[in-house]
């Protein structure tokens, strides 16, 4: 029996790769796909070329704040698999507004339409900064949230409208909180693919403060393996958190950016002012994931950081119009 599940955000980053994977050769099988995505500046339908013409694919423009077109979609699938959202911190901190709509707006009409059509399955697919910052150790799912941008605050609103939605009617609701992604085809404005560019540009690359802020890496195909185990194998009403196992300070990062791309620091880095209420350091707990799931991450972070800066090095077509149309 074939199950039908909608993709929110599917011509994104994340999204798309996930949408790829289970109709890919490795997929599932027995799944038909429907995507829904506004297709703003990040949303890319070039992303979905290598599954175009696949018979169980099918892509509707559209936004998730729209209730009519959202109901009439969710009375015609089994799960959802939501990524749809605002997500870069810089520009949730210039103005916030449309990071609560999209974000806790948005899911809530998701919601509110899986309860009344009464979907199988919600994944609602969220990140660690919901966390805040944490000076040593690893969150664990069962520490409180403390977000300390309005992209983070957005993403722990949602979170809660989401488990809530379980707990008070019994939507099966699974929510995943993964570290930073990194991998092909992520728009150009975030740090890994924003620095790959701009160094096989010959330009500098912007380093916030002292470079000391510490991030978890986590390669996209490992943070899609983590969300299809949720899917498949986890427990209503529960989070899951998804890492990869790699802590780095920025101004680390940058080095091994530096040495892939052939450049040097004292050419290539600008120190810049460093951002508002900037976490000093993410580090998400997988043990449950591993444990319930058999989560762990497989692909190591020099071979997924080489595969990366390869693959942009060969796609210039694809991220120089993003870059020139995002002014970045």
């Amino acid at each position: 029996m074939t199950t039908r599940m909608l993709v929110t955000g599917g011509a994104g980053f994340i999204g798309s790769h996930y949408v790829r994977t289970l109709l890919g050769p490795a997929g599932p099988g027995e799944v038909a796909v429907t995507v829904l995505d506004a297709l703003t500046y990040a949303g890319n339908p070039a992303n979905l070329d290598p599954v175009r013409d696949h018979p169980q694919l099918a892509f509707v423009k559209g936004d998730i704040c729209d209730g009519e077109l959202v109901d009439e979609l969710l009375a015609q699938h089994d799960e959802v698999v939501h990524f749809a959202a605002e997500s870069h911190v810089d520009r949730s901190i210039l103005g916030a507004t449309d990071f609560i709509r999209t974000n806790v707006l948005g899911t809530q009409t998701l919601l509110d339409a899986a309860l009344r059509h009464r979907v199988g399955r919600f994944v609602h697919v969220s990140t660690d900064e919901v966390y805040g910052s944490v000076d040593t150790g690893s969150w664990p799912e069962t520490d409180p949230l403390s977000p300390n941008s309005p992209y983070a605050a957005s993403k722990a609103s949602s979170d809660l409208i989401a488990l809530a939605q379980h707990r008070t009617h019994g939507l099966d609701v699974r929510v995943t909180r993964c570290s930073n992604n990194y991998g092909h085809h992520q728009f150009p404005e975030k740090v890994i693919p924003l620095f790959i560019t701009n160094l096989l540009d010959g330009r500098k690359v912007p380093l916030y403060g002292d470079g000391g802020n510490v991030r978890d890496w986590l390669h996209i195909d490992d943070h899609v393996q983590g969300i299809e185990l949720v899917r498949t194998k986890g427990r209503a009403g529960e989070v899951y958190n998804i890492g990869g196992g790699t802590e780095l300070t920025n101004k680390d990062l940058t080095a091994l950016l530096l040495e892939a791309c052939g450049a040097n620091w004292d050419t290539s880095v600008e120190y810049v002012a460093d951002r508002k209420g900037h976490d000093r350091r993410y580090s998400v707990d997988c043990t449950k994931a591993r444990d319930e799931l058999g989560y762990a991450p497989r692909k190591g972070f020099a071979t997924g950081l080489a595969e990366t800066v390869t693959w942009y090095r060969e796609n210039r077509a694809w991220w120089e119009p993003l870059k020139e149309r995002a002014a970045l």
